[in-house]
């Protein structure tokens, strides 16, 4: 009775693991069609990384006149960026919010910008 359970056992487990193992193997299905991709749009949404927003933002910030003597940090987290730093007055803030505001992939803008007192 022992070996007709274990041999119901051994059969079952070895069935399960061909049945896991055929599913994992199938391979994707490859489209056929020789056309490139087509380049985002400007109606269609753009998928930029947060690195990429980031390095713009901080890019701009640095070549504005009015913002390039200021240590502003930039965090960008799922297209939410995070403007943290001490400026002059409000103008510069505003002009900061209005940069990171301008940059593909960006969502939404956290102003934690303050003045210097």
């Amino acid at each position: 009775m022992k070996n007709s359970y274990s041999a119901a056992l051994l059969s079952s487990c070895a069935i399960a693991v061909v049945l896991t193992l055929g599913a994992c193997s199938k391979t994707p299905e490859v489209s056929s069609t020789s056309e490139p991709a087509m380049p985002p749009t400007a109606a269609g949404p753009v998928n930029v990384s947060d690195a990429d927003v980031t390095e713009h933002v901080k890019t701009a910030l640095q070549n504005n006149d009015a913002l390039k003597g200021f240590d502003i940090t930039v965090i960008t987290l799922k297209g939410d960026v995070r403007l943290i730093g001490v400026v002059d007055s409000q103008a510069q803030i505003d002009e900061a919010i209005g940069i990171a505001r301008a940059s593909d992939g960006a969502h939404s803008i956290h102003d934690e910008l303050t003045l210097k007192k």
